[in-house]
Parts: C-alpha cells; structure tokens; sequence
C-alpha cells in the first residue's frame, strides 16, 4: 500500500535538506548522527539524483534561482517542498520492487507533475523504524524557473508562469494521491484507496509524541526493573490513542445519541453537534478535539450508522426466538461444515500456503529425472495433496462435478469483472483525453481573447502569425471536441471530479480482479491435483496389493 505525504520547509538552508537524505539521521531530534571522531555517518545504501539543476549542486542553483527572480528572500516564505512516496514493504519480495526502480519511478513521477522546479530526488530502501519499506523523497524548490504546461491539479494562470511559486492545495494532494494509486496499479503494487479517509487518523505530530513517549517509558521501566522495581504500563498511549478508546467503549453498548453522550459523560468526554460535524472535549482540554482529527468512524454519519445498527441488534434480541428446524442429517453435516468454513479465521497469504500443482512423476521420470529429483517429487506431491484436499474439503465440495462447478462459476466472474474493468479503463482513458485538450484550450483562452481585440484584418492576422503556435493548440483542440460530438465544454473541476471517481472505481475493480483471478487460479491447481489423485488411485491400490 503506497502512501503520499507532503512537508513544507521554511529552510533557508537547501543543503540542509541534501544533507538529511545521504546521512544518517536521529529520528526523533532529526540531528545528523556523528561517529567517534565527531564525523557525518553516511546512510548504507540510497539512490539520489538531481534534477533542472544545470549540473550545479541542488543547494547552489536554488539560491541561485531565488536571487535571479527575487523570491523565498523573507523568513515566512516556504523555500522547498517536500513529497514522500512510501511503498508496502511487500512490495519488494513478492512485486520486484527494487530500490533502483522505485528511483526511477521517483523521477518519472517529479518530472511529470513538478515540471519546471529544481528537484532532489532520493530513493532508501528502508523506513526509520526498520519496516523495511522502500521510499522515495521528492524535495523541490518552491521556485519555478521555467513556463510549463497547464496541469489538471493547477488553479490558477500563475501556477504556470516562470518565476512564480509551487502551491500544495488540497486539491493538488487529491490530484497526487490518485496520481499515486495509478502508478502502483501500473506497476503491479500494493496500493490502498488514497483518496478516502482511515478509520484511525494518525498525524506525523501524533505519529511521533507516541514514538517519543514509548521510548521514554521504555527507558523508564528499564531504570525501574534495574532496581528491583515492578514496571509501570509498558504501552505508551498518546491522548488521542485514549479518547479514541473511550469513544469506542461507549459506541459499543450505546443504542441512541442520548445514551452515547451520557456514557461519554460518565468518562469526562463531553461530545458536541455543530453544523453536522462532531468534536470531543476531555476535561484536560479548553478546546475540543474535531472528529475529522481523531477518524472517519468518530463521524457523525459513522456514529449515527452504529448507533442505528446497535438499536437494530438490541430490537432483534428482545423478540422471542423461532423455534430451531431439524434438518435431515446429511443436510445437518453440511451446514456446519459451510458454517465451520465460514466462522474460521481468514488466513492472508503470508499466513496461507499456495497449494501447488503436483508433479507427474512417471512423465518426469520418462524424461530422465533422477532419483533425487523423484524423492523430491514424492515429498512434494504429499505435502500438495494435504494442501488439496484441505481446501477441497473446507470449500464443501462432495464430488469433483461441484468443483468443476465452481470453478465454472469462477470463470465467469472473473470475465464479467475484467470486462468491467477494461470499460472503465477505456471510459478513463477517453475522459483524461478530454481533460488534456480541455486544458490545453483553456490555456489558450487569452490568445483568443487578444484575437477578438484587434480591429483590423491586417492587425488580426500579425496578431495570429505572433501566436501563431497558441492557434495552432486551439485549433486542435476545437477538431478533437467536432469530432467527439461535444458542443458545450464540461467545467474543469467536474471533469477532474468525474475522473477521480472513475479511478476510485477502476481500484476497486481492479482489487476484486486479482482477487477473483487467484481464486480461479486455485480452484485450477486443486481441479489439476484431484484429477491427478483420482488417475493415481487405482495403482496405488494395485500397489499394495502386490506389496501384500
């Protein structure tokens, strides 16, 4: 699951941010690390490069830069900006992901959305607390230096100009993150819904006081336990971490609003509505904690929906209960074995083994595969058997018509979802087409304008021979919207909405597209290994009847 991250930086200081990359740094202070000899530690292993730099150090063309276009001079300026694309640490076992093509993704991705900005990117192979997951660190130079293509996230004319400044709006971070979410799905990665929220926000603030405050109770308890003192808790929890407790506790046995803010209440935690929104106050606070701070499920809707659906539960439970249906036993033995299936822990594929095809060891040996290999294959047909049959068996399948079934069924599904998800793909394709030449017709808007100002054919045309190439871009994008059929142009933050909302549906179809085609991959391999039983049955049988 790729994740986007923004920092804004009022450093003056653009080596500093150079110097944080290639060295090693203390995660929590964010001081360089110094050996015995009071020396810079340089990181293990990184990727870095520069880009639209000139072939100067990144620092030195920044100041550069700024001094030629007289900006990022005052204290409050933002200087650089700072972009972190962090990937599943899954992503480099199971996808391939290596170090050198996450660096080259990091720049593809620079130089297709910060064009025109002095750039560092810098790629390490592992996070600050050891997760192991690669990460890619884009640090640009709040200055643009050159005049650049009008882009889907940009508001204004002068997010174009040379000379003027990068903006990080909430709608260049909606824009980023979906950005994101079509390159790990390109690339074949672990990916989440960037665009929604999570159920538990954790801000870098809140982030970091839970990992300072566990280091500082760990090293209490060490003191503690050095002098024969029982320890105190051994779980740091920040505040937050303590409300969101306390709401859940409350949310869990409450059936109406009334009741939730009375149970809060008990707890100190007072709960307030204001314009649909909701906010906590703990009595150590003058100022309430807005629900959009501590998750999507301490919401008002996400209350209001577990309150109803606690009040659902409670309702069912006060009528009186039908009376049980006795099935025939044969029937009896399936549903609990379909309800022993269901009600078993969910194994991911960290935890499941892949069942395997079985190897034909009578063809192999044909082939002239030794004895070793034909001990191997023994012990690997055996262990593939059990996984087979234990997942034929907690499937509920009773013959091999029902698996041949289900795997028919399977088949199907997986077509009916790739035709979804290749129609979706071909709408957004079409829809990213418009919103280029709509862009690009957009640009050109005041070369049009300046057309229609002149008052004389002769001024027209030195007009239009001076902007020559701006008619040229109108124009095409004029025959592009003829030839669609489209007479009235859709406004850019629709269209922009309309493409974000077919994204979020192409991941979730693409989710259930891999999904669904692992399951008939495995429903294959299991089909395979049966077949492959049922053929070697009868001379096994044989077998140890001539062993007898």
């Amino acid at each position: 699951m790729a994740t986007f991250k923004h920092i804004s930086s009022k450093n003056a200081d653009y080596g500093a941010a150079e110097q944080y990359l290639t060295f090693e740094h203390d995660e929590f202070t964010m001081k360089p690390t110094l050996d015995k000899n009071g020396r810079l530690i340089p990181r293990d292993d990184y990727r870095i490069s520069s880009l639209n730099c000139g072939g100067e150090d990144f620092a030195i063309a920044c100041m550069r830069s700024n001094l030629k276009y007289g900006k990022n001079q005052k204290r409050e300026d933002v200087k650089s900006h700072h972009y972190i694309i962090s990937f599943d640490p899954r992503d480099a076992q199971d996808n391939g992901l290596s170090v050198d093509r996450a660096q080259q993704l990091g720049e593809q991705f620079c130089k297709e959305h910060f064009p025109g900005h002095q750039a560092l990117v810098c790629t390490h192979p592992d996070g600050h607390n050891h997760s192991g997951n690669i990460h890619v660190h884009i640090v640009i130079n709040s200055l643009r230096i050159a005049e650049v293509p009008l882009l889907p996230y940009m508001e204004r004319p002068a997010d174009t100009r040379e000379g003027c400044k990068h903006r990080c709006t909430d709608a260049a971070m909606e824009y980023f993150k979906a950005e994101v979410m079509e390159m790990c799905h390109r690339e074949n990665l672990y990916q989440i819904d960037l665009l929604h929220g999570s159920k538990n926000r954790i801000t870098e603030r809140e982030y970091w006081a839970k990992r300072k405050g566990q280091a500082a109770l760990d090293e209490e308890n060490a003191s503690l336990a050095a002098a024969g003192e029982p320890p105190k808790a051994t779980k740091f929890e920040t505040d937050k971490e303590r409300l969101r407790s306390v709401i859940r506790t409350a949310l869990s046995s409450a059936i109406s609003f009334e009741d939730f803010s009375g149970k809060l209440l008990q707890q100190g935690v007072t709960v307030k509505e204001s314009r649909g929104r909701l906010s906590y106050l703990t009595p150590d606070r003058t100022k309430p904690i807005t629900a959009r701070k501590l998750g999507d499920d301490f919401d008002r809707a996400a209350v209001m929906e577990t309150l109803t659906q606690n009040a659902q539960n409670a309702a069912r439970a006060a009528e009186k209960p039908l009376p049980k249906q006795e099935y025939p036993s044969s029937i009896k033995d399936r549903l609990q074995r379909n309800k022993a299936a269901i009600n078993a822990p969910k194994q991911d594929a960290s935890q499941r083994e892949v069942v395997q095809r079985m190897v034909d060891r009578e063809a192999k040996r044909a082939e002239g595969k030794g004895i070793g290999y034909d001990r191997w294959a023994a012990v690997h047909n055996l262990k593939q058997m059990a996984a087979t049959m234990s997942i034929y068996e907690e499937s509920g399948f009773s013959s091999p018509e029902e698996l041949e079934a289900a795997l028919a069924a399977a088949s199907a599904g997986l077509q009916e979802t790739t035709g979804k998800l290749k129609a979706v793909e071909s709408t957004l394709r079409e829809k990213k087409d418009l919103q280029k030449q709509l862009l690009a017709y957009i640009k050109t808007k005041p070369a049009r304008d300046g057309l229609r100002a002149q008052k004389s054919e002769k001024a027209k045309r030195a007009y239009r021979e001076q902007h020559e190439s701006e008619f040229i871009i109108s124009e095409s994008a004029a025959r592009y919207f003829k030839a669609k059929g489209i007479s009235k142009l859709p406004a850019s933050k629709a269209l922009q909405a309309e493409i974000e909302q077919l994204m979020r549906e192409k991941n979730r179809l693409y989710n259930e597209y891999r999904e669904k085609k692992e399951n008939v991959r495995e429903l294959q391999t299991v089909k395979g290994n049966i077949e492959q039983i049922l053929r070697g049955a009868p001379s096994q049988q044989k077998k140890h009847e001539q062993e007898r």
